[in-house]
């Protein structure tokens, strides 16, 4: 046993003395490229199965040369390969790397029985479009075994200084008091990164987020959203029991952000705008308005994302949820209304790119009268 293994080693031995990357065409980099990530994706198996066998993250840390917290990732994603054949297949045959694996084996020990959907995620999306949805599912399972409880024990921050004597400030906040914090730090950010841009200065926006939280901290800056700054969505079955639990079906969450305890909901409602959305199974709403903006209601049934789970939006293009904003497949300028068959979400990047094609392509055009 492990005869093959070795043969199989001895051969990468060889393939990598050989390898002279500054001789090859792009063409074959990229096929080797592809050739070298399935071999690592095939002794992902064999470190995460023995991994349960030896169930020794400090040893696995060692032979890996990996972090002791990582090592114990993997020892826990070997131990729910042995039950979940999906999960153990996928890495077998090298369909998933090790990384994908841990994310996969998280959300199925909360959630038994996602790992089939989180695999075909993993093939088909971005490794953050993964990890996204696997967070997701572990989060609605964990709602129901006090999740606000622990999430209230978490909370912490911590500061250290960094090489270039940089501040960095580390802070985790419960859902409902983190998501408005950051909506008002990203309006901020976008105030000051349009008054940088108007006198010439052209900074990554991530600077002027920097800018915005330091303003928030000082009780200064002016930037107000467009959107709202929290919604929580919540089942009108969990309001008429009391608040008290979130049964099967139902939802108590913040769109996009993740599952919140009924009670910190409860306390939300008691100062919060309340609106109804009605569900029929297939379509949230139908909405159209020809006009420039878009009105704040639509903006807060699009954001909610589609039903049944309404897990907020995610850019259309990269899956990415940082910085959205909703485009028009239809450019407005060509007679595009603002209506939920037309709007999509972007991430700013995204959006960028794809009003240059529509540029390119002439569809920045005012139609004929």
């Amino acid at each position: 046993m492990g005869t093959d293994i070795l043969a199989a080693i001895e051969g990468l031995e060889k393939e990598n003395a050989n390898l002279e990357p500054e001789l090859l065409t792009t063409a074959a980099a990229r096929e080797l490229m592809a050739a070298y990530a399935r071999a690592e994706k095939l002794v992902a198996f064999g470190i995460a199965a023995l991994s349960h066998k030896l169930d020794d993250s400090a040893e696995l840390a060692r032979v890996t040369g990996s972090s002791v917290g990582k090592a114990k990732s993997v020892v826990a994603t070997g131990r729910v390969m042995a039950a979940s054949e999906e999960l153990s297949a996928a890495l077998q045959q090298g369909d998933i790397s090790l990384d994908q694996a841990v994310e996969i084996a998280a959300a199925e020990e909360s959630a038994p029985g996602t790992a089939a959907e989180l695999v075909t995620i993993a093939q088909e999306e971005s490794f953050h479009v993964l990890k996204d949805k696997a967070r997701q599912k572990k989060l609605e399972a964990e709602q129901h075994r006090d999740l606000g409880a622990r999430q209230h024990a978490a909370r912490r921050a911590h500061s250290h200084r960094g090489e270039l004597g940089m501040m960095h400030i580390h802070i985790e906040l419960e859902p409902h008091v983190g998501a408005p914090i950051v909506a008002r730090a990203e309006a901020e950010g976008q105030r000051l990164a349009r008054k940088a841009k108007g006198a010439g200065a052209d900074e990554p926006f991530h600077r002027h987020l920097a800018d915005a939280y330091a303003s928030l901290l000082a009780g200064l800056g002016s930037g107000r959203a467009k959107r709202p700054e929290l919604v929580v969505l919540v089942s009108h079955e969990v309001a008429k029991r009391g608040w008290t639990d979130v049964r099967a079906g139902e939802v108590c969450k913040i769109p996009g952000v993740g599952p919140v305890a009924p009670g910190v909901a409860k306390q939300i409602a008691k100062d919060a705008f309340l609106n109804g959305v009605f569900y029929d199974g297939k379509d949230l709403r139908q909405f159209k308005r020809w006009s420039r903006d878009i009105s704040i209601e639509l903006r807060v049934a699009l954001e909610l994302g589609e039903g049944p789970g309404f897990n907020g939006v995610l850019c259309t293009d990269c899956g990415n949820r940082f910085r959205t904003e909703f485009d028009h497949q239809v450019p407005r300028v060509s007679g595009g209304p603002n209506s939920t068959g037309n709007l999509r979400p972007r991430c700013w990047s995204c959006h960028r790119a794809k009003t240059a094609r529509d540029r390119r392509a002439g569809r920045l055009r005012r139609p004929d009268p």
